[in-house]
């Protein structure tokens, strides 16, 4: 799940930066959520110290009371993973950016080709999410870290009333909740029903009369739903 922390002080570009990020997603069928915010406040902060994943931020550089260079501070003092994008109608400003040494993915002018330079930041954004991402949880007093690249899917077992993360070698058990794991996922990941998440790397076959699916280790997973078809050949 890719999750978009938006500032911007003017509600026109905030419509146009929600529109841009719905259509981009919904196109490319990636799962994703949208969190704006209009200052830099105590809300926002609290998402700064959430741990959501996938965090791509969009960053007005100027806004009433904070100035967007000083917000990306903070966040690399707690986050190197996440994305920053920088809004600004101050074409000016880059140099100061540049300054800080802040690891962000791109700046952009808010008045030239805006939507198109976005749209090419988000793109930016989500190889690199796919290439590194990782999933890190914890299960009692044990904590996981495993490359998403081997986890083959996640399913819910209903008497242990546990979810199982099954990967190429191991197989692991958490209390976390099939949504919870899927806030976590980037978009390679699709529910295949409401009991499991499936990577669509690992499919080797779809059998749609049987409504089921053939994964790269021999298992085959139920396909309750034949419109998920589609998300599963994205």
């Amino acid at each position: 799940m890719i999750n978009f922390i938006i500032c911007d002080d003017d509600k026109k570009i905030i419509e146009q930066i929600k529109k841009i990020i719905s259509n981009f997603m919904m196109k490319n069928e990636c799962s994703y959520k949208t969190y704006f915010f209009d200052d830099y406040d105590s809300k926002f902060m609290k998402m700064i110290n959430s741990k959501l994943q996938c965090k791509i931020y969009i960053l007005d550089i100027e806004t009433p009371t904070r100035s967007g260079i000083d917000i990306a501070r903070l966040i690399r003092e707690k986050d190197v993973d996440s994305m920053i994008i920088f809004l600004t109608g101050h074409e000016e400003l880059g140099s100061t950016i540049l300054k800080n040494d802040l690891m962000f993915l791109s700046f952009i002018n808010k008045f030239d080709n805006c939507e198109k330079r976005l749209i090419d930041s988000i793109k930016s954004a989500l190889k690199m999410f796919h290439k590194r991402n990782i999933l890190k949880f914890k299960d009692g007093n044990t904590f996981y870290t495993i490359s998403m690249d081997d986890i083959i899917y996640i399913t819910r077992d209903s008497i242990e009333r546990k979810c199982i993360v099954k990967t190429e070698h191991y197989e692991f058990k958490s209390y976390k909740t099939i949504k919870e794991f899927e806030e976590l996922l980037d978009d390679r990941f699709i529910k295949t029903h409401r009991a499991c998440i499936v990577n669509k790397d690992k499919i080797v076959k779809i059998d749609i009369p049987k409504k089921e699916i053939l994964l790269n280790n021999g298992e085959k997973i139920a396909l309750v739903s034949p419109k998920l078809v589609k998300g599963v050949l994205v």
